[in-house]
């Protein structure tokens, strides 16, 4: 069997890249410069959220079917990761609105979800409001209640804190306590109408400076007795959690998304200085520390982009897996993603540090604004608690050689569309394990038979060695509820980086064409995995050429205004777009 990836797995990341036109131009509103400017001013991006409705972008957050554009998580992926290179506040702000859309989707009613998907068509903004101040990421504890009154309707009483987009939104899903008793059932979802409420029900609570994202609208709202009508219930009452729960594990996977384009454009700003910077007559780029930086953290993003298009793919594949997988992403991506910032911080020096003097001041932005990712839908350690009480299921499939081979080949196929999401088929617990970190038996043999005697062959045993280890460790751990050990922490993150280097594993597999057909980057990947698996940091001379053979690829791709991907993409800023381009 051959396959190609088809060039228009990025082709909604091209068109869009067109249309937005170069960010190295000043005029544009989607520039570096200007968006720069308005983090310094810590003003909200509304005349670019504008545009990027003219552009027709709200449609993409409404599923095809409700008479939306999207038909797969890769095109969401693609416009997020857009979004995200050039600046993150615009990406937050924008596509906000799918996050608080998205339980509707889930579980709402046919009618419902008819009407949203015409509000949201229409320009309207969505938001989901969680948290609370006195109680943050402690979802059980929310007090915010909704009453059923006489006339059917329920009432509004309570808070809500650090939601983005609390004030500039025009709808709400809300999550409040229905049972006063409390416990997993009390807490029902509501799509509150905000043009619906009399002025007296609800207040925007301001908004808070922030480290990152200065210009984002994270506020609150408050409501006293403000009614609302039954049909604005989402599910049935007690279901709120649950159809929460489920919601997050497809945007806990659309967030690797955000981490890509970030890291992507830190990584080009450290490249562009490598290669107009001289240090001991030398361009900094060809001087082996700095060289070896670069391509680690290149090797990095290829490996979180290969989980990344795995795992989007798998929201529609292998969607019964979906609360691993979900956890694995949004857990792995971004805390990968911050070390390969940092690194090239270590290369940019004090340049890193910059507001306005060098590359627009963008990569100080990049690194404030990168460390809000592993913190919302669920902080690192809320995604390894989740692993971690899902060990028995892991552990169980694992044992019974539980794979679901034509899913699995269905996510990391790029050469045909995911079929489309049946939201029934979510469920809390993946009671089968993980079909990706399953297929280690039977894919290292393929490995092995395609490229018999390589590094890469060598590197697939081994990883398939340290699999079998882990699983008897993960087998031997028994945590409680209310005392989970530390090394549970470091098993869940190693199970994180054995489903990083299957899906790289499954990627060449089965797209045997293009960048595929070089074994190159799966070996540079998998040499910088197997290094974190171990705990060995440091490279011995055997492993170096592995990464070092990535640099030529990196200049190129940097030079041709490409997007660093193991797919073809162009960029705006590629030679032969630059100069049809006309300003927007």
């Amino acid at each position: 069997m051959t396959t190609t990836p088809a060039r228009s797995t990025y082709g909604l990341t091209e068109e869009l890249e067109g249309r937005l036109g170069d960010p190295r131009d000043a005029a544009r509103s989607l520039s570096f410069a200007r968006l720069a400017e308005l983090d310094r001013a810590e003003a909200f991006p509304a005349a670019v959220c504008r545009e990027l409705d003219a552009l027709g972008l709200p449609k993409w957050f409404v599923p095809e079917r409700l008479g939306g554009a999207l038909r797969s998580g890769e095109e969401l992926s693609q416009i997020i990761r857009t979004l995200g290179r050039r600046d993150f506040t615009v990406a937050l702000a924008h596509t906000k609105t799918y996050l608080g859309a998205v339980c509707t989707w889930v579980a709402g009613t046919p009618e419902q979800a008819r009407h949203l998907a015409g509000r949201v068509l229409d320009g309207a903004v969505v938001s989901l409001a969680l948290t609370e101040q006195a109680h943050g990421s402690d979802l059980l504890a929310g007090e915010l209640t909704a009453v059923p009154t006489a006339r059917g309707s329920y009432r509004l009483d309570g808070e809500k804190w650090l939601i983005n987009n609390a004030t500039r939104a025009d709808l709400v899903t809300v999550l409040a306590r229905t049972d006063p008793k409390g416990g997993a059932r009390a807490f029902s979802l509501f799509l509150v109408d905000k043009s619906r409420l009399p002025k007296t029900g609800w207040h925007p609570v301001p908004a808070l400076p922030t480290h990152g994202v200065r210009g984002a609208d994270i506020s609150g709202i408050s409501f006293t007795g403000a009614e609302i009508p039954a049909d604005a219930l989402i599910g049935a009452e007690g279901e709120g959690l649950e159809i929460i729960l489920k919601g997050f594990q497809i945007t806990r996977t659309l967030c690797s998304a955000m981490t890509l384009g970030m890291a992507d454009q830190a990584l080009r700003i450290g490249v562009g200085f490598a290669e107009d910077h001289r240090l001991y007559g030398r361009l900094l780029v060809e001087l082996p520390q700095a060289g070896r930086t670069l391509t680690e953290a290149y090797a990095d993003l290829l490996a979180v982009e290969a989980v990344s298009l795995v795992a989007t793919r798998g929201i529609q594949t292998l969607t019964a897996e979906q609360s691993v997988v979900s956890a694995i992403v949004k857990y792995l991506v971004p805390t990968i993603g911050d070390e390969a910032i940092a690194a090239v911080r270590q290369v940019l020096g004090a340049r890193a540090m910059l507001v306005a003097d060098h590359a627009d001041g963008t990569f100080q932005k990049i690194e404030r604004d990168h460390r809000i990712v592993g913190i919302f839908d669920g902080s690192t350690v809320v995604n390894l608690n989740y692993l971690i009480n899902q060990f028995p299921v892991l552990v169980r499939g694992w044992r019974d050689s539980h794979c679901d081979s034509a899913g699995v080949e269905a996510a990391a196929r790029l050469d045909a569309p995911a079929p489309e999401l049946d939201p029934a088929l979510l469920t809390l617990y993946a009671r089968t394990g993980c079909s990706i970190v399953q297929s280690l038996p039977s894919v290292v043999p393929k490995v092995c038979e395609r490229a018999p005697g390589t590094a890469v062959a060598a590197q697939a045993e081994q990883l398939l060695a340290l699999a079998g280890e882990l699983h008897c460790e993960l087998a031997a751990c028994r945590p409680s509820a209310r005392k989970v050990p530390e090394r549970a922490f470091a098993l869940a993150r190693d199970y994180t980086l054995l489903y990083a280097a299957a899906a790289a594993l499954q990627l060449w597999l089965h797209n045997p064409a293009g960048r595929f057909c070089d074994s190159g980057w799966l070996e540079a990947v998998l040499t910088r995995l197997i290094r974190r698996l171990t705990g060995e940091p440091d490279l011995d001379d055997a492993d170096g050429p592995a990464l070092d053979r990535l640099l030529p690829t990196l200049r190129r791709q940097h030079a041709e205004g490409l997007l660093f991907s193991l797919l073809p993409c162009e960029l705006a800023e590629a030679a032969d777009r630059t100069r049809t381009q006309e300003p927007a």
